[in-house]
């Protein structure tokens, strides 16, 4: 049996049980979703999330696309994990000194991680092209942001919620400034969140069909006594459109660069109509997971970019089902 480490339990975890009769190995909330429409009198939409225990509850960073069109980073809590209470003014971001920085264009998509004394925001930063930006905080009130990592065009980071042999690591995927064709995912370490490189290619898209244009990480990286299980977005091309799935790989404990699971099936693939229908049809988007007991999982995902929604499995049922259809045997 796998074993989660290193990592807050939950104990209010939003959680429902596997239907009866179900062999998926990831499940729907069946009050989906957990954050609809019109959030408040400025986010038109919110998804693709990410938030951590804090205090009594929940706290973290909300992708808000604004009835301007525009997309910023917002500050939201919960007491439960399924209601939201989010920010109507946008994060403004502080240098070193504190000083204010100006806004870019475009924020978006963030990732939020509780690292050594800080929390880390890693998102999408649009100024001219869009890169992966790193911010920290201490109490979600003022954010630091760091240099940038890479040069444009990189998105998808996903920081590492300790340091690995005295070094901190980054997944990202390279893109272009636009909604890439291409997407493959990359590892870049540092000694001090500053100064990143050694940057090595993880995987490539198309290790199975379902990620043929595209592959990119999506929540942090979990740790396990079997590895850290990395929960991916992938993207498939059809007739018409595209279509982005949730699949996983895992990745060596002691050395995350090299990968020892691959699963060839897809997680969990659009179906409802909330997933099906929206701004950009067809899309489950895993940015967010909360652990609980027993190696319960909820991963938080945006659905057809227009909502939040929630679904459920454990450490189990995941890495189970992952060796169970791995490429790599």
């Amino acid at each position: 049996m796998a074993k989660i480490l290193n990592e807050t339990i939950v104990k209010n975890l939003p959680w429902e049980d596997r239907p009866q009769g179900s062999f998926l190995p990831v499940w729907r909330y069946s009050k989906n979703p957990v954050i609809n429409r019109n959030v408040n009198r400025t986010i038109e939409r919110t998804f693709n999330s990410g938030f951590v225990p804090f205090g009594d509850g929940f706290v973290g960073v909300f992708r808000g696309d604004t009835y301007t069109g525009i997309y910023k980073l917002f500050v939201g809590r919960s007491k439960d994990g399924l209601h939201f209470d989010i920010d109507e003014e946008p994060i403004h971001f502080v240098d070193k000194n504190g000083k204010l920085l100006p806004d870019t264009k475009y924020s978006y998509d963030p990732r939020v991680v509780k690292l050594e004394d800080y929390y880390y925001v890693i998102f999408a930063d649009q100024a001219f092209e869009v890169t992966v930006g790193i911010a920290r905080t201490k109490d979600f009130k003022t954010f630091e942001k760091l240099e940038y990592p890479f040069i444009p065009n990189n998105r998808n980071g996903a920081l590492f919620p300790r340091k690995i042999n005295g070094k901190y690591y980054l997944l990202s995927r390279p893109s272009d400034n636009a909604a890439s064709m291409f997407g493959n995912i990359f590892i870049s370490e540092s000694t001090d969140l500053e100064f990143w490189g050694h940057h090595r290619l993880i995987t490539t898209q198309g290790w199975a069909n379902w990620n043929g244009v595209k592959c990119g990480g999506g929540p942090i990286p979990i740790e396990t006594d079997e590895g850290w299980l990395v929960i991916t977005h992938g993207v498939l091309y059809n007739v018409n459109n595209v279509v982005y799935s949730m699949g996983a790989i895992v990745l060596d404990r002691d050395d995350p660069s090299k990968v020892i699971h691959k699963c060839e099936n897809f997680l969990m693939t659009p179906q409802e109509l909330y997933e099906v229908v929206g701004h950009t049809p067809n899309v489950v988007f895993p940015t967010n997971v909360l652990v609980g007991e027993n190696g319960k999982m909820a991963i938080y995902y945006g659905a057809a970019d227009c909502c939040t929604c929630l679904a459920f499995t454990t450490i189990d049922i995941i890495m189970d089902y992952i060796k169970e259809h791995d490429l790599i045997k």
